[in-house]
C-alpha cells in the first residue's frame, strides 16, 4: 500500500495538481515543498500516494505523542498544502479506505486532512461521504495573504495605498542611486542550487534574523529549505534574487512557481542596510520580474502575529484553510 519515493511520473502529475488554483496554497501541495519537509524532519516516514486521472492522494505514516500510528499530511508541521488534490479525490480516499483497514485490521488510524477551503468542495464531499463513518473535529485553522499580478507591475502598484506606492518608488531609487544592484537566478542543476543557497545562508548570518538565531539558517529550519531548491532545480521553478553592493552579496529573497503562482519563501538583508529598505526594494524587484514572466498572483504565506503584518502592505487577498482530523465511528 505504501510507496517507498514516488516516480518521476508521479512527481509531475503531483506538481500539476498541486498547482491548480482549486487549493488554497497552491506551491505548498506540491512536491517541492511536501516531500522537502519530509526530506529534513521525517525520511523514514512511509507515504501514501495514490493517484486515479487528475486526482491524488498524499499522506505519510506517523505516530502521535500517545504513541498512536495516523495517516497525516507529508508535511505536518503547518499543514498548509491541500493532501486531496483534485475535484474527485475525496472519492479517491473513500476507494482507499478498504486497503486501509485491512492493512491496519484491527485498529483504523485517525486520517489528518489538510489545507482545505472551508465550506468549499473539498470539504463538502468530505461531509458527505464520510459523516456516518468518520467524526471530525478540527485540527487548526489558518489564512494566508497573496495579491494579484494582474496588469502587470504598474497594476500591482495600482492596487497599493499612495503611501505604499512612493515608498516603494523613493527606496528603489534610492537603491539604485547607491549603488546597490539585483541577480536574478533560477537555478537549473542542484549544484547551482548548493551554491545559491549557500550564498543566501551567508547573508542570513549577518541579519537580525541570523544574529538573533531565529531565521533560515539554523540547524532546525535550514536542511528544509536547501531541501526545497534542490528540488525546484529539478523543475526550475526557483526564483532567487541576490542584492549586491560593491561585489559584496547584502540580501536576498527567495521562492519557487507553482504553475504561474508565485509563493514567497524567506527573504533576509544584512543589519548594516536595515536603514536602506533593501527589503522593500528586493520585494519590488521580485514582483516586476514575475509580471515580466507572467506570474498571475503573489502568496506570501499565513498572516500569524505581528510579525506578519508588513505583509497586509503587499497583499489585497486572503485565503482561509483548514485541517480535520477524521477518526473512525465506533459501532
Amino acid at each position: 500500500m505504501f510507496v517507498h519515493e514516488p516516480s518521476k511520473a508521479d512527481l509531475a502529475h503531483w506538481t500539476k495538481l498541486g498547482s491548480s488554483t482549486l487549493n488554497q496554497d497552491p506551491f505548498s501541495c506540491t512536491p517541492a515543498w511536501q516531500l522537502s519537509y519530509r526530506d529534513h524532519a521525517y525520511p523514514d516516514r512511509p507515504l501514501l500516494i495514490r493517484k486515479s486521472g487528475d486526482n491524488m492522494i498524499t499522506l505519510c505514516q506517523a505516530t502521535d505523542r500517545s504513541g498512536q500510528l495516523h495517516l497525516a499530511p507529508i508535511e505536518s508541521r503547518w499543514c498548509f498544502g491541500a493532501n486531496l488534490l483534485g475535484r474527485e479525490a475525496v472519492s479517491l480516499l473513500e476507494d482507499t479506505l478498504v486497503d486501509i483497514e485491512k492493512h491496519y485490521a484491527p485498529n483504523f488510524p485517525k486520517i489528518v486532512v489538510s489545507g482545505i477551503k472551508p465550506a468549499g468542495l473539498a470539504h463538502q464531499n468530505l461531509r458527505t461521504a464520510f459523516r456516518n463513518q468518520f467524526e471530525f473535529s478540527a485540527f487548526r485553522t489558518d489564512t494566508q495573504c497573496a495579491a494579484s499580478l494582474s496588469g502587470g507591475f504598474d497594476g500591482y502598484l495600482s492596487r497599493r495605498s499612495s503611501n505604499t506606492r512612493r515608498n516603494i518608488k523613493k527606496q528603489t531609487r534610492r537603491a539604485l542611486d547607491a549603488g546597490v544592484a539585483f541577480e536574478r537566478h533560477s537555478p537549473s542543476t542542484p549544484i547551482e542550487a548548493w551554491v545559491l543557497y549557500e550564498r543566501m545562508i551567508a547573508v542570513e548570518l549577518t541579519s537580525w534574523k541570523g544574529i538573533g538565531h531565529c531565521g533560515m539558517a539554523e540547524d532546525n529550519i535550514s536542511p528544509f529549505y536547501r531541501a526545497m531548491i534542490r528540488r525546484l532545480s529539478e523543475t526550475g521553478d526557483a526564483r532567487v534574487i541576490m542584492a549586491r553592493f560593491e561585489d559584496k552579496d547584502v540580501g536576498f529573497i527567495f521562492g519557487g512557481m507553482a504553475g504561474r503562482i508565485y509563493r514567497g519563501q524567506q527573504f533576509s538583508y544584512d543589519e548594516d542596510w536595515s536603514a536602506g529598505s533593501i527589503g522593500n526594494v528586493m520585494q519590488a524587484e521580485q514582483i516586476n520580474w514575475l509580471c515580466e514572466d507572467g506570474a498571475t498572483r503573489y502568496d506570501l504565506g499565513p498572516l500569524i502575529g505581528r510579525s506578519m503584518e508588513y505583509k497586509q502592505h503587499w497583499t489585497e487577498q486572503s485565503f482561509d484553510m483548514k485541517s480535520w482530523v477524521l477518526a473512525k465511528r465506533h459501532r
